[in-house]
């Protein structure tokens, strides 16, 4: 079994509320990432999965450091990295990476590809000697499937694809362990999806990288991970390998997800029970107690609403060698049978999703 590169355990981040202009008093808060607890195995990627809201993205930018997590651990190869500044932090961000989700704002308008790809040398140049680095700019060029010639051009000059392809190569050039692709294909094309998905699968095997792969269509998901999790209101409800969420899922919040999946098979469609959710997500700044899934869950009894649920193998699953053993968020976890996305497979090796 491989050995974890990054562990997360208690991660919270809440955005104070206040009101007031020059005396500001807090009356609340935003609670975005409300104790969120998973380990990245070194060489594999993790998916993270849920609706719009659920704390995907600002989990992403806490891996990178670019958000401070109110309370809580990120640990890099054993190492506590939201108690590291200066110098040692720098490091260590060097070996973790982002991919950003919309290829027109991420890259700066007013630089070259050249310059943009570049820059990371500038801030670690002893990754690269000046002499050397518009080699390496354009070997990084050629990698993610672009012609070298082109790092004179500006990002206008190319498509959304294009684009992402340059922002890959730019999380490449420090050649990190980790990456942390935070929905890097939901602004392109179907077409375009499929191609970046499989370059970015490639180029796991070609650098040896550890993939942290946020994304809200559950099919791309499914095809680039070896694990999911599924986070709802800021935490992670259910969690496990690919097979075991998608074709034996426990939660019903992953099964209502499931559910919603468009199958193009009539005859598959005809033996699915669609699952509606009733109400609204709750507010993040007014979390529900107990299990904060209850106010929209048919399962819902007094229990969730005075327990917390543990995300843990469900008590009539710990002794079970099956795939229904594995970590899931929920007082009344059963597996439910759900039609799994159309043409989706196990198999990474086929080179479509």
């Amino acid at each position: 079994m491989a050995e974890p590169i990054l562990e997360v355990s208690g991660l919270f981040k809440h955005y104070p509320l206040t009101q007031g202009i020059l005396f500001k008093k807090q009356i609340g808060a935003v609670k975005a990432v409300d104790g969120v607890d998973f380990t990245l195995l070194r060489g594999e990627t993790l998916g993270i999965v849920g609706e719009s809201g659920c704390g995907k993205s600002t989990v992403a930018k806490l891996l990178v450091n670019l958000e401070k997590p109110t309370a809580g651990a990120i640990r890099y190869k054993g190492e506590d990295i939201t108690r590291l500044s200066g110098k040692a932090l720098k490091a260590v961000r060097r070996n973790i990476q982002m991919v950003f989700q919309d290829p027109y704002t991420s890259l700066n308008p007013r630089m070259t590809v050249g310059d943009i790809i570049g820059e990371p040398y500038d801030i670690h140049p002893e990754v690269a000697p000046k002499g050397d680095r518009r080699r390496r700019v354009q070997e990084l060029l050629d990698v993610v499937g672009l012609n070298p010639e082109y790092i004179n051009r500006y990002p206008h000059q190319f498509s959304g694809g294009q684009r992402q392809r340059i922002g890959i190569a730019r999380g490449l050039a420090l050649r990190p362990e980790v990456i942390v692709a935070d929905e890097p294909v939901s602004a392109l094309d179907v077409s375009v999806q499929a191609q970046v998905i499989n370059l970015m699968a490639r180029l796991q095997d070609e650098f040896e990288l550890s993939y942290l792969f946020i994304a809200h269509d559950l099919s791309i998901v499914r095809h680039i991970s070896d694990r999911v999790g599924v986070m709802y209101l800021g935490r992670i409800v259910e969690i496990g390998r690919d097979a075991e969420i998608y074709d034996h899922p426990t939660h019903p919040y992953t099964q209502a997800l499931l559910s919603a999946v468009p199958v193009p098979d009539p005859d598959a469609r005809e033996h699915r029970e669609r699952i509606i959710l009733a109400g609204d997500v709750p507010s993040p700044t007014n979390i529900p107690s107990g299990c904060r899934f209850r106010t929209r869950c048919w399962k819902a009894q007094e229990r969730c609403a005075l327990e917390v649920p543990v995300l843990a193998v469900p008590a009539e699953f710990r002794h079970a060698s099956g795939p229904q053993a594995h970590d899931s968020a929920c007082h009344f976890a059963e597996e439910k049978q759900v039609v799994p996305p159309e043409g989706a497979s196990d198999d990474h090796d086929d080179g479509t999703p």
